[in-house]
């Protein structure tokens, strides 16, 4: 019995890990206009405002064909607990005394 749950736990873990994290960007892949994530336009964390290098190496992922840096890993998991809270931050403010 214990092989077989072994096994299948090989099998799941795996699995269940390719499904539940972010898509890390990789810069060594071809930039096909029609794929290509959007660039990330800030110079600081989206999440805290911080230097990107502030806490040591920044990290980035995509996030639903966006490009979003951090200042350190667990930015990245507070992000993902809200990332509508954050991505606000690359939409400029409408301007309601623009005239249309």
């Amino acid at each position: 019995m214990k092989p077989i749950l072994f096994t299948l736990a090989l099998l799941i873990v795996p699995a269940f890990a390719a499904v539940s994290s972010p898509e890390k960007v990789d810069a060594s892949k071809s930039k096909d206009s029609a794929s290509a994530p959007k660039p990330y336009p800030l110079k600081v964390c989206i999440v805290t405002d911080n230097d990107l290098d502030s806490m040591g190496d920044e990290s980035s992922f995509i996030h639903e064909g966006q490009t979003v840096k951090f200042c350190c890993p667990p930015c990245e998991k507070k992000f993902l607990k809200n990332p509508a809270r954050y991505l606000a931050k690359l939409t400029p403010p409408s301007n309601p005394g623009a005239p249309k």
